[in-house]
């Protein structure tokens, strides 16, 4: 696959720059260029991610954050059982637990939610860090709304990250995944005050919970591009019906005064 002029490879982290350390030197900046565009495209066209990702695992399979990266991009691509493999891969060669509630979340996409809720209580679980430990809540909740136990993922959600008054990196979706359960539920005042709450979290916009806010409110949007050009349609019609009510009254006033 084609690479940009403007990628160097240089772009990526420390951390995987000294994995590929291993690599003869040109096949590491091979990899370390296909890297670069996985996660420039994993957001915007997880397709092409995944292209990428699979042009650097065919180069370097036995690098842990190949394999992390070719995860990242099938899962990205909803390739649930793909990524939960290459998960497993890159956990086995590092040995680290990090992985674990995006693999649990795999099994989610599998259509398996009582496997992830197994995970959610195993031995692993204790050795994350706090944004694991809140991921894998997340995970959790999910889990039990797929298995249509609202009233269990509300519970689930409740915890002393989702009642601090600190803003940490999770507590916007913290929140808005606390809101949408409690919508869900059809309590919708509370679902309300959550969602606020959440807006006030979500500085990068990593959320839509300000919208959800609007639609609860009663607020309706208006694309103004799509009004101008509405307005613009409007006036040409309006302009066309009164040259044909010119044409179906016999002409121009020039013509009647002639006659």
């Amino acid at each position: 696959m084609p690479i940009p002029e403007d990628v160097t490879g240089d772009e990526i982290d420390s951390d995987v720059r000294q994995e590929l350390q291993s690599l003869p030197k040109s096949l590491a900046e091979d990899v370390a260029k296909n890297l670069v565009m996985v996660a420039r495209l994993i957001d915007e066209d997880p397709e092409g991610a995944y292209g990428y990702s699979r042009v650097a695992l065919r180069l370097a399979s036995r690098v842990a954050a190949v394999r992390e990266a070719a995860g990242f991009a099938a899962y990205a691509s909803q390739k649930y059982g793909e990524a939960l493999a290459e998960f497993r891969a890159a956990r086995r060669m590092t040995g680290t637990v990090e992985l674990w509630p995006v693999m649990a979340d795999c099994e989610r996409g599998l259509g398996r939610p009582e496997k992830a809720l197994d995970m959610a209580g195993a031995p692993e679980v204790h050795k994350l860090d706090k944004a694991g430990q809140v991921e894998m809540r997340l995970v959790a909740a999910g889990a039990r709304r797929d298995m249509g136990q609202l009233d269990a993922a509300i519970v689930t959600l409740q915890s002393p990250e989702l009642a601090s008054n600190s803003v940490q990196p999770w507590t916007a979706r913290l929140r808005y995944a606390y809101a949408d359960a409690l919508l869900a539920a059809g309590r919708e005042r509370e679902a309300r005050e959550w969602f606020a709450k959440a807006v006030e979290a979500d500085r990068d916009g990593s959320t839509d919970a300000s919208d959800r806010l609007a639609e609860l409110d009663g607020v309706e949007f208006v694309d103004a591009l799509a009004e101008d050009a509405a307005d613009a349609s409007g006036e040409t019609a309006e302009s066309g019906e009164a040259d044909r009510s010119g044409e179906s009254d016999g002409g121009s006033a020039e013509d009647r005064d002639e006659d």
